[in-house]
């Protein structure tokens, strides 16, 4: 499903697994994706440790929904969000869903919107479990935000990750000669991969990344003589030439 700006979305935010440091930089980045026509954050308002999420609430007009924990040990804060994402989500007013949590407990509903054929957008660290990220359509992993933790990665085994993603990605989309779009490669990487980023590489964007990879060719073509945009084909290099 393509993404489209004028997307109405529902930014739900369970705030006891979300960092209210980040929520400026989310927001920003949930603004590349569609418009936030509906903005929430669960949570116990009572308590101390969401003091931080207050002053957010405000700047944001992010609509805080009190939920008490009326039992030791039961996440009421889930609960209330999961009927209200149910509830919107047959008001069917909506072109996706923004969830913004670590806590693996959304991996249901984000599956639930997904069969009702609307998008989802999940947000949250890089502990969050791999079938929360894996049930949605894009996954972005809030250290990113920060521009303190943009620093490359050097660690051979998620290089090796990057290498497989990249080459089947542009396998599967490329033409008889190897070339293939990197908008293409893109689309198809995050089908494969929803929580692929270029910034967990230490990259601002997908070009930026595939110039710093020693075995990927890169072309700027202008497709259009209309248009002084030149577009990105990338091939993967022949490991013979390296070879010689």
């Amino acid at each position: 499903m393509a993404v489209a700006q004028h997307d109405k979305l529902a930014v739900l935010i369970d705030a006891d697994n979300a960092q209210a440091k980040r929520c400026s930089q989310l927001l920003a980045e949930v603004a590349s994706f569609g418009l936030a026509s509906v903005k929430r954050a669960y949570g116990d308002w009572t308590t101390a440790h969401l003091k931080g999420w207050k002053e957010q609430l405000n700047e944001h007009a992010i609509q805080p929904i009190q939920q008490f924990g009326y039992t030791t040990g039961k996440n009421a804060t889930d609960s209330a969000l999961i009927i209200d994402a149910m509830d919107l989500l047959h008001q069917g007013h909506l072109d996706g869903f923004v969830l913004v949590s670590s806590d693996s407990d959304f991996t249901r509903l984000a599956t639930r919107i997904r069969e009702s054929g609307l998008l989802v957008y999940g947000f949250g660290e890089k502990k969050t479990p791999k079938a929360f990220v894996s049930a949605c359509d894009r996954f972005l992993y809030t250290e990113v935000l920060d521009l303190g933790d943009r620093v490359a990665i050097t660690d051979e085994s998620k290089n090796a990750v990057l290498r497989r993603l990249m080459e089947s990605a542009v396998s599967a989309v490329s033409k008889d000669d190897g070339w293939a779009s990197l908008a293409a490669v893109g689309s198809q990487i995050n089908k494969n991969d929803p929580s692929f980023d270029a910034r967990n590489y230490g990259y601002q964007k997908l070009g930026q990344l595939v110039h710093a990879l020693n075995y990927v060719e890169v072309e700027d073509r202008h497709d259009d003589p209309a248009s002084a945009t030149a577009v990105y084909y990338v091939r993967i290099q022949d490991p013979q030439i390296g070879a010689g």
